[in-house]
């Protein structure tokens, strides 16, 4: 990727508008926009500050993430991402830039038992997953120059996420009660820029736009990855440990439903474009390191 390339990063306080700052450092002139400059809550406000940049690639990297919530806040989940993915694809096109768009494996129902592939039905449980297939759908309608990238159990050494929240449990309580029956692939936010920088500079060279999946390898639930995150913390530190109780997903009720498998492949990713993402331990273990 040229040095004269404007590269445009929202959400960029965010776990993952964060790495993607450090990840494309170099890559042209990067600007990284939070909500206070560019809010996706107001779609229509992001059009003249995009033509006044005029940028070459789009990240965005900003979204309504809040799972729970957005069951009673449907519509303002659904302006963030949905809405505002639609504008964003329409001024790409306009500037012939490059946008690239994070979406979630909420937009599966989870029963399959093998892993998803990106032509599966959609059937989304809860909201938020309604709200990103509705963005991933619009992006799709204007066309352009897009890539889609589902990931999925993100989390990383900066945001708000499940290491950071069991690490901090960790430090208050003596048992914790983990969900043991929804697996899935848990996706460092580092590994997702990295690989986001790689997708972006092969795509100058020759890119096959559309919807690719884009996790970590393997597979566990979210139970076994806090035992890993607390094996890691001992192993590190030798601090004392949470007793890990697993549990079915009865026993802990939430607003929205979780799909039982979101395991997502990543063979055409692999197969388009040469990208693979370290098994989640491994991905693990590197975020560990700063975290």
């Amino acid at each position: 990727m040229s040095a004269e390339k404007v590269i445009l990063i929202l959400g960029a306080s965010g776990q993952v508008g964060t790495e993607l700052q450090r990840a494309f450092t170099g890559a042209g002139a990067v600007t990284a926009w939070n909500r206070d400059v560019a809010d996706l809550s107001r779609p229509e406000d992001l059009r003249p500050l995009i033509r006044g940049l005029r940028p070459n690639v789009i990240l965005n990297a900003a979204a309504y993430t809040a799972v729970d919530r957005a069951e009673s806040e449907e519509d303002l989940a659904l302006t963030i991402n949905g809405a505002a993915p639609r504008v964003l694809a329409e001024e790409a096109a306009k500037l012939d830039a490059m946008l690239v768009h994070y979406s979630t494996d909420y937009v599966f129902d989870g029963s399959k038992e093998s892993p998803w592939v990106e032509s599966d039905p959609t059937n989304p449980l809860n909201a938020y997953g309604r709200t990103k297939l509705a963005g991933e759908q619009a992006i799709e309608e204007v066309g352009g120059k897009f890539f889609i990238l589902r990931t999925s159990w993100v989390y990383g050494p900066h945001g708000h996420n499940f290491l950071r929240t069991m690490l901090r449990l960790g430090r208050e309580r003596d048992q914790l009660k983990i969900v043991d029956d929804q697996f899935g692939a848990p996706t460092s936010s580092v590994a997702i820029a990295d690989a986001t920088r790689t997708i972006c500079d092969k795509a100058m060279e020759e890119a096959i736009y559309g919807i690719y999946h884009l996790t970590c390898g393997g597979r566990t639930s979210w139970c076994e990855f806090a035992q890993e995150i607390f094996a890691q913390h001992h192993r590190r530190t030798g601090e004392n440990v949470p007793e890990i109780i697993p549990i079915p997903s009865s026993e802990y009720p939430t607003p929205a439903k979780r799909p039982v498998n979101s395991v997502l492949s990543n063979e055409k990713l692999q197969s388009t474009y040469g990208v693979t993402l370290a098994d989640w331990r491994s991905a693990l273990s590197k975020v560990m390191q700063t975290a």
